[in-house]
């Protein structure tokens, strides 16, 4: 049960709702990070780390830094730096049952989302450790990744969800996170 009326069941209803991408965009995802992703990585002080447990249950966790945090070991792999944080650990949990993770790499003020994907593992090398220090800090680990693919996804959700531009943002019409956390908190009462 899907909870939706309607829903696409097989890849032959999903290729008649969608048109095959042109060769370009089919020759644009390589097997490893190049000069101009690498470029990429660097200046980005942001990645959404995508990963997915054994059950198949799947999560999606920010991570951030100065531009350079995620490190270019060598074509074929990086570092993601793991620093203390809510340690709920849902993506490094995910990882030891199940290696596949998704990358994306933004960069402010630009419309473009660099894509990773590839193999994982928890690492607490030592080398790859020292190398994230930041501003005193050391990571507790870093997420390995060995890479399968590198695109740049083209620039159209961006775009159109005006994520960079100010003029979009107007007043947000939302509670805050802090009102947020003190909903659930309160769904979620510990017993006396």
């Amino acid at each position: 049960m899907t909870g939706f009326a309607t829903s696409v069941t097989s890849p032959e209803q999903l290729a008649e709702l969608y048109r095959p991408p042109n060769e370009l965009v089919a020759r644009k995802k390589i097997d490893h990070v190049d000069a101009g992703a690498a470029a990429l990585i660097a200046a980005s002080p942001f990645v959404l780390v995508s990963t997915s447990g054994a059950d198949g249950r799947c999560t999606v966790s920010p991570r951030g830094g100065e531009p350079g945090f995620v490190q270019v070991l060598d074509p074929g792999r990086i570092a993601v730096p793991d620093f203390a944080g809510n340690n709920l650990l849902d993506s490094m949990r995910h990882l030891l049952g199940n290696p596949h993770v998704g990358l994306l790499f933004l960069l402010p003020g630009r419309p473009e989302v660099l894509r990773v994907e590839g193999s994982a593992v928890v690492t607490v090398d030592e080398d790859v450790l020292e190398r994230a220090v930041d501003h005193g800090k050391r990571p507790v680990a870093a997420i390995g990744v060995t890479v399968e693919s590198v695109f740049v996804h083209c620039s159209a959700s961006l775009r159109r969800g005006g994520l960079w531009e100010p003029d979009s943002w107007g007043r947000v019409e939302a509670p805050t996170t802090s009102e947020v956390v003190r909903g659930h908190l309160a769904l979620t009462e510990a017993p006396a």
